[in-house]
């Protein structure tokens, strides 16, 4: 059999085809969204948008669309990209082209990714629901942002979001370690507080 796994820089190995909650680290996870760009890199800007920056405004945009949500619903949004620190992020029309394989190892890595930060395995249906529809408002202020559609495009695709809600959200583009520390910092911080 070939190998499944892959080494993390934190001295883990993570089998992709059965990943375990042991073998998930958040340092490993944010240094890899960090350094995968959004948009096949397509996008302005001297720096790629990663996945790392996308997840803190998803996040963001859930807690503002969700007011006195729970923290364990934040870092879930914080978290929705997550599996993407091994399978990288590709693009819808992608997935769709590769079918249910995709999907199955996305969903095992969620599952273990969730475990290991104290979520369940799978969301409950009305709190995926509200963090995909943060994942496409942000998926629409990058479109027009920093991708080259215009408004109207944008408006077509992903839907006019609610003005109040994007008051004062702007795409950032910044150094990979710079969004990493963020990332972390903002895990660190939700996890306080659900402990607190």
């Amino acid at each position: 059999m070939k190998r499944a796994w892959q080494r993390m820089l934190s001295g883990r190995r993570l089998d992709l085809l059965d990943p375990t909650p042991v073998d998930i680290e958040i340092e490993d996870i944010a240094h890899g969204l960090a350094f995968v760009a959004r948009w096949n890199g397509q996008t302005f800007g001297d720096f790629p948008y990663s996945v790392a920056e996308h997840s803190l405004l998803v996040e963001e945009i859930f807690a503002r669309q969700n007011p006195g949500i729970a923290a364990r619903w934040r870092l879930a949004a914080l978290l929705h990209d997550a599996p993407e620190y091994v399978l990288g992020d590709m693009i819808s029309p992608v997935k769709a082209a590769i079918g249910a394989g995709y999907g199955d190892l996305d969903q095992r890595l969620t599952a273990a990714v969730h475990l290991r930060f104290g979520l369940p395995a799978a969301l409950p249906a009305p709190i995926k629901k509200a963090i995909k529809a943060a994942d496409t408002i942000s998926a629409r202020l990058e479109a027009e942002q920093i991708a080259g559609f215009s408004a109207l495009e944008a408006d077509r695709i992903f839907g006019k979001p609610d003005p109040a809600i994007i008051r004062g959200l702007a795409i950032r583009l910044r150094p990979p370690a710079e969004v990493r520390a963020e990332f972390t910092a903002r895990h660190a911080a939700l996890l306080s507080e659900l402990s607190g």
